[in-house]
C-alpha cells in the first residue's frame, strides 16, 4: 500500500466530549506539539497496541 495515500485511507468520525475533557486533552496535545485530533489518534492507537500485549502471569 503506498505511504501517499495513507490520509485517504483514514476514516473520520464524528466524537462528542465535554468541554473540561476538550480542554484537557487540549492542553496534553500542546506540551506533546501535536493537533488534539494528532492527540487523540496517539491515545487510541497506544490503548490499542497495549491491549494486544500478551498478558504475564
Amino acid at each position: 500500500m503506498p505511504t501517499d495515500n495513507k490520509e485517504k485511507d483514514k476514516k473520520q468520525l464524528l466524537l462528542r466530549l465535554s468541554p473540561s475533557l476538550w480542554r484537557e486533552l487540549a492542553a496534553w496535545a500542546e506540551d506533546d506539539f501535536r493537533s488534539i485530533n494528532g492527540q487523540i489518534e496517539y491515545l487510541l492507537t497506544e490503548s490499542v497496541r497495549k491491549r494486544k500485549k500478551p498478558k504475564r502471569t
